[in-house]
């Protein structure tokens, strides 16, 4: 608050010690009152009521900045009513009990949405478990039909069940994925079980698409959740797919040193822009690829880096001279290391 903005909220004030200074020294003179004696008295209200002024508007930007300050600090702002002492003029008061009101509803609006929202979100993950058991029924009633009758269609058919699977998985995780904690367990895991384990889970789409897959020998271990990251695997996964060329290929490789495990995800797709690279794991970003007819979300990316965030995993992506690599980075303790060792 500037003192140029208090002077003119003080007009009124200053209107009627100044209609009041003058109809003092009028009094005076017209009383016989020597013109010094009522100038005197007349500077001593000036100074006065001057000093009042200044006072006070030291004091109020002092309160008013002491508010603002509390109310940076906090999170929830509409909390502020909370932590500010009552004050004591009856205007303030009045504002005060205006803010306590609003505080209320606030928070009832809060708890409303708040359990809108859970029940939306069990809803959605029942909804998912439900529809995945007839998925998992035509796909094994194609399976057995494909024993006896291999077909085209029914090899189509089962690349087609396999991608909605993956697309309910992802609405799965992505539901949880806000509390992460509450739904995964941390243990020593091969990082080639968890590979293999992924390119099953896309074994249709991968014949589907003539993707030819290369691993080196990884016999390394981690710490980590194997259902997630074979989650952020079956992302990059379908990636690959989606923005494969004519002849793709997809190249799984790890790099070990004293305090970290680096797994390489190494496609020859069409690659990434430059220009994309700082916003691919934002949300609903589809870039220049995605806006060419891929019929992207935005969603992948996003997710399986909020998923690595979660689990204390490095994701960075690379783009290659044909292709892209993306790189999870798993830290690796000492602890863990002399275990290993």
């Amino acid at each position: 608050m500037s003192g140029k903005q208090y002077l003119k909220n003080q007009i009124p004030v200053l209107l009627i010690n100044l209609f009041g200074m003058l109809t003092l020294a009028l009094f005076l003179l017209a009383s016989g009152n020597p013109f010094p004696t009522v100038l005197f008295l007349s500077g001593i209200w000036l100074v006065v009521f001057t000093a009042y002024v200044t006072v006070a508007f030291h004091m109020h930007k002092k309160r008013l900045g002491k508010l603002l300050a509390m109310a940076k600090q906090l999170e929830e702002r509409y909390l502020i009513p909370e932590i500010m002492p009552v004050p004591d003029q009856a205007n303030e008061r009045v504002f005060y009990q205006m803010m306590k009101m609003a505080e209320k509803s606030m928070l009832e609006k809060i708890g409303e949405v708040q359990r809108e929202r859970k029940e939306y979100k069990e809803y959605i993950e029942q909804w998912i478990h439900e529809v995945k058991t007839p998925i998992t029924a035509m796909k094994l009633l194609c399976e057995n039909s494909r024993e006896n009758n291999r077909t085209p269609f029914t090899r189509d058919l089962l690349a087609e069940l396999e991608h909605i699977n993956q697309l309910t998985e992802r609405a799965l995780y992505y539901a949880r994925s806000e509390h992460t904690e509450k739904d995964y367990s941390v243990r020593e895991i091969k990082l080639s079980d968890v590979v293999h384990g992924a390119i099953a889970d896309h074994k249709y789409l991968l014949r589907q698409s003539n993707m030819v897959i290369t691993m080196d020998d990884m016999e390394t271990n981690v710490y980590t959740d194997d259902k997630w990251v074979r989650f952020i695997l079956s992302q990059l996964i379908s990636n690959a797919v989606k923005y494969r060329t004519k002849h793709p290929a997809l190249h799984f490789s790890t790099v070990k040193t004293n305090d970290k495990v680096v797994l390489s995800v190494t496609d020859n797709g069409i690659g990434i822009p430059q220009s994309d690279l700082p916003r691919i794991f934002e949300k609903g970003f589809t870039g220049e690829n995605g806006r060419t007819g891929q019929n992207a979300t935005g969603i992948g990316l996003y997710l399986c880096k909020r998923l690595c965030d979660k689990l204390g995993i490095g994701l960075t992506a690379c783009p290659e001279d044909q292709g892209t690599t993306i790189a999870l980075t798993f830290q690796m303790n000492d602890f863990v290391t002399g275990v290993q060792d």
